[in-house]
């Protein structure tokens, strides 16, 4: 089968053709970008702060080293004029870890180029590409005018996306909902490691905001709220901004190097859809947000992960239309909900005088309601979390029963905090051999079956092996339709003993059953690989459904449609 090629050798593009490459896929990654270079540094102030289950999956590519490159934060402060209305203290296994993008890019492509089935090839720009039954052929130009033959075309080339252009794609949304200066320096400020928002600081125009996000090596990333439609900011302006901040904060300027500075408006934008056959969109290709602290590179990285095992599975054993669908399913729609939770937060906390007068519910007329709600933002928790399950995703949806006939939920489903479709919590698991270790650290190969049985820590595997439930379990999971690795928990979040989680490869819960049910397992396991595969071709041809924006009918549906810079 020819490979995957990906358009675009950002952070996404990176992340994604790696993931691929771990699962012994082909492919190839076209990069505008004539050289790979990160000489630029931090002259240009982009960073991304990632959460725990993005840093696990960051490392389990290979980047061993993202915790190190990075800063993790031991606690965030949200501060209004001179009093701390909110902290929230992190443990080892909750702090998000802040890194410079370019950083980022390199650990990636360090451990991309170590890997034999990835090719990347620069000063290539996508213009053209032809769609058929058994793969698609991509024209480049640049160094490389040239034809590619994939399996399937990825663009993850940014928010002037050539892919989404080429497939007709609309990209509607708002431009400008906020913009900030950012500067990093290079100081000493109160309380190392330990992130800050600042909420109208003293001698500050009502209405400011500015936020202190540490790096590595004594780096910080300062960004200041500023009028949408303002000016742009001088240098002299930048200058006097960053003394006031550091005088508030440290009763006087304190020594300080600025490293780099930008000014940068914030669009909130969502492409109609993510897929056409075998065309797919991920990152800023697909959506942009910034707004309230999102984090687009995070957000990017989760699509790599999600879309990453489903074309796995596809270029190895075939795959459904459902399975290739849901992609679109579950990451638009949990950033389309991220969006729409950040609209209707921005005019209770962007409005004049929000903080000290009732205008909803939500804030319920107390400063500290809003600081939540703004700490929640930035810290992807309360409204903002919610967005991360995949309620709605075709691989979510109840099992048939086992016998019968009939579908619907089984009769016997295990209580669990975590609900189908969210991402599970990292707990110690055994494996069959006995190796001790964590359960974000066995996803990414296949399915995971997790069966919690305390007491097990204190025995010997051998032991257990051939005791209670497991015997019956390991031939179960031995049977399922797709490759899965049974492991063993002590505890989990709201489960019982004797309760049979089924993960899918990207940390997802698929269910949550009592006891050892076979028959209810397959059903779980083929669920969750969206039925069985389709005849080889199948799946990139069937026509896609007009999702009502006038745009039915573009690339992706019948066999040998072209797409280019010339032709529609």
């Amino acid at each position: 089968m020819d490979p995957v090629i990906v358009a675009g050798a950002g952070p996404v593009g990176l992340a994604l053709a790696l993931a691929l490459a771990r699962r012994d896929v082909p492919v190839i990654v076209l990069d505008e970008a004539e050289a790979l270079t990160d000489a630029d540094g931090l002259r240009r102030p982009r960073t991304a702060v990632l959460g725990p289950d993005t840093v696990a999956f960051v490392e389990r590519l290979g980047y061993a080293g993202v915790r190190g490159d990075g800063a993790s934060w031991s606690a965030w402060r949200t501060l209004r004029r001179r009093t701390e209305v909110l902290r929230v203290e992190f443990g080892p296994q909750d702090s998000p870890t802040h890194i410079a993008q370019h950083q980022l890019e390199r650990g990636l492509r360090d451990a991309l180029l170590a890997c034999g089935s990835v090719r990347i090839v620069p000063g290539c720009r996508v213009d053209a590409f032809e769609q058929d039954g058994l793969g698609i052929t991509v024209h480049t130009r640049g160094s490389h005018d040239t034809w590619w033959r994939g399996s399937f075309l990825v663009g993850c080339d940014g928010p002037r996306s050539t892919v989404r252009k080429l497939t007709g794609v609309r990209f509607p949304g708002r431009t400008a909902v906020d913009r900030h200066a950012v500067a990093v320096i290079r100081a000493e400020l109160p309380e190392p490691g330990v992130a800050l928002l600042h909420r109208d600081p003293p001698g500050a125009p009502a209405g400011q905001e500015v936020t202190a996000r540490p790096l590595p090596d004594g780096l910080w990333r300062l960004d200041w709220l500023l009028p949408p439609q303002g000016r742009l900011l001088t240098s002299d302006a930048l200058v006097e901004r960053l003394r006031s901040t550091l005088t508030a904060w440290c009763g006087s300027v304190v020594p300080y190097e600025l490293v780099g500075s930008a000014d940068y408006p914030v669009h909130q934008r969502l492409a109609r859809r993510w897929r056409r056959g075998r065309v797919f969109l991920a990152g800023d290709a697909a959506h942009l947000m910034g707004a309230l602290g999102a984090q687009s590179v995070e957000e990017g990285l989760r699509d790599a992960e999600n879309l990453s095992w489903k074309l796995s599975l596809a270029w190895h054993d075939g795959a459904s239309k459902i399975l290739l669908n849901s992609y679109e399913a579950e990451r638009r729609g949990a950033v389309g909900a991220r969006l729409r939770a950040t609209d209707q937060a921005l005019p209770l906390l962007r409005a004049s005088g929000a903080w000290q007068t009732v205008r909803h519910a939500v804030l319920s007329g107390s400063a500290r309601g809003q600081a939540e709600l703004l700490t929640d933002s930035h810290l992807g928790r309360g409204s903002a979390a919610a967005s991360s399950v995949y309620g709605r995703s075709p691989l979510a949806l109840p099992a048939p029963r086992s016998g019968g006939g009939k579908s619907g939920p089984s009769p016997l489903v295990a209580g669990c905090d975590t609900p189908p479709g969210g991402a599970v919590t990292d707990v110690s698991v055994t494996a069959l051999d006995g190796t001790v270790g964590r359960l974000r650290d066995r996803l990414g190969r296949g399915l995971v079956v997790v069966l919690i049985a305390p007491g097990t820590g204190v025995w010997d595997s051998r032991h257990w092996l051939t005791a209670g439930l497991m015997p019956r379990l390991a031939s179960a999971v031995a049977a399922l339709p797709t490759r899965a690795e049974l492991v063993v928990a002590e505890t989990y979040p709201g489960a019982t003993a004797h309760s049979v989680l089924l993960i899918r490869p990207d940390g997802r819960l698929v269910t949550a059953m009592v006891g050892c049910r076979p028959a209810e397992l397959y059903s779980y396991a083929d669920l969750a690989r969206g039925g069985p595969p389709v005849p080889a071709g199948s799946e990139g041809t069937e026509p896609d459904s007009d999702d009502g924006d006038g745009e039915g009918g573009g690339p992706g549906g019948a066999a040998g449609t072209r797409v280019s810079g010339h032709t529609r």
